[in-house]
């Protein structure tokens, strides 16, 4: 668990991913050097202001290469290695070096008198700004994305497993699907042998479904549902239970069905049917 805790997402290294943040990092330069005028750009040239824009986009884009090559190589990696955390943070350090270089070596060139480490200093600086600050903003937005991403598959496994609880599905012994009866339209199941009689209304008149299976592998398969055992021979749907009442001779519910008999509620079974149905009755 830790050792997958420790690894970056995936979508880090998404092909549509790594094209963004290649753009916006592109974008992000171009704009940062135009304005803020890093590495002593401003020496580069003397030319106008349009000129300078075009030359110095020219250099920034060459530099952005070195973004683009490591994001390959990270794309083509990624899909063959895990990348922990740490990795990641060293292949963002080797970036900032390598463009830090690439900057450092043209501006000794326009400016052979200038140090080269007080050169490579501020490249080093500016560079981090140039890549830091872009990367950080498409990181939330990827992080923001894939949360999105995570809760609209939540919600659409919510509503299918509503639309499956929906419905209650019933195999024979050999776990072949026989019987598949919409919630609203179940009302017992009984007993019968070797046998279970699943009772339900189709048309609205009253139909039974003879199934070979025991009422015990039922009830297993209806856990956590509206349908519980209340007699060692009868199971009940409780959403269609309209009344419990106690005579001399025991509980029964009514379901208010014609030609539905009263289903009897055994010593076993009575306080948790009649809490369920005191409780959860809508």
């Amino acid at each position: 668990m830790g050792v997958l805790a420790n690894k970056i997402p995936s979508y880090i290294y998404e092909k549509s991913n790594i094209i963004r943040l290649i753009l916006l990092t592109a974008f992000f330069a171009l704009v940062f050097i135009n304005i803020y005028k890093p590495f002593s750009s401003s020496n580069w040239y003397n030319v106008s202001e349009f000129k300078f824009f075009v030359f110095s986009s020219l250099i920034i884009l060459t530099g952005v290469l070195v973004v683009v090559i490591s994001r390959i190589i990270m794309y083509y990696w990624g899909k063959k290695h895990s990348i922990s955390n740490g990795s990641y943070a060293v292949w963002i350090i080797l970036e900032i070096l390598f463009m830090s270089l690439f900057y450092t070596i043209y501006t000794l060139v326009l400016n052979p008198e200038r140090e080269y480490l007080a050169v490579f200093k501020e490249s080093a600086i500016n560079t981090s700004l140039v890549l830091l600050l872009p990367y950080s903003a498409i990181h939330l937005y990827f992080s923001y994305k894939e949360k999105e991403r995570l809760l609209r598959m939540l919600a659409e496994e919510r509503a299918n497993v509503a639309a499956q609880q929906n419905v209650y599905s019933f195999y024979d012994e050999k776990n072949e699907l026989r019987l598949s009866v919409k919630r609203t339209n179940l009302l017992y199941i009984e007993s019968a042998d070797n046998y279970v009689c699943i009772w339900y209304l189709n048309k609205g008149n009253l139909t039974k479904f003879m199934l070979r299976n025991s009422l015990k592998a039922i009830e297993e398969s209806l856990a956590d549902t509206n349908v519980m055992r209340c007699h060692r021979s009868y199971m009940v749907n409780f959403d269609q239970v309209k009344v419990i009442r106690r005579e001399k001779d025991g509980i029964y519910m009514e379901l208010g069905i014609d030609k539905v008999p009263d289903i009897p509620i055994s010593k076993t079974y009575s306080e948790k049917a009649t809490h369920w149905f005191t409780t959860y009755s809508s």
